[in-house]
């Protein structure tokens, strides 16, 4: 256990038992998990943030964006059918 320490935490036991199912199913130990856990909790705030900054583009900004990118896209299209 290199580098980590031993934490006490309070859990109610049907949360307990199912966290150790889970960790089991996935073949983790229980550390592993909580961290595997943690680690979806930070990728799901970040893709909701990521999700709202998308929402608050103004409508304009959206237009000019799916323009710009049609047109990379059309290049490269044009570009892959002289290959």
């Amino acid at each position: 256990m290199t580098g980590m320490t031993v934490t006490t935490i309070k859990l109610d036991p049907a949360i307990r038992d199912r966290l150790r199912a889970q960790a089991s199913a996935a073949h983790r130990t229980l550390g592993e998990h909580i961290g595997h856990l943690v680690d979806a909790e930070d990728r799901r705030l970040r893709m909701d943030g990521l999700a709202a900054a998308i929402a608050s583009t103004p409508i304009r900004a959206m237009a000019e964006y799916a323009a710009e990118t049609s047109g990379w896209e059309q290049a490269e299209l044009s570009d892959a059918g002289r290959g």
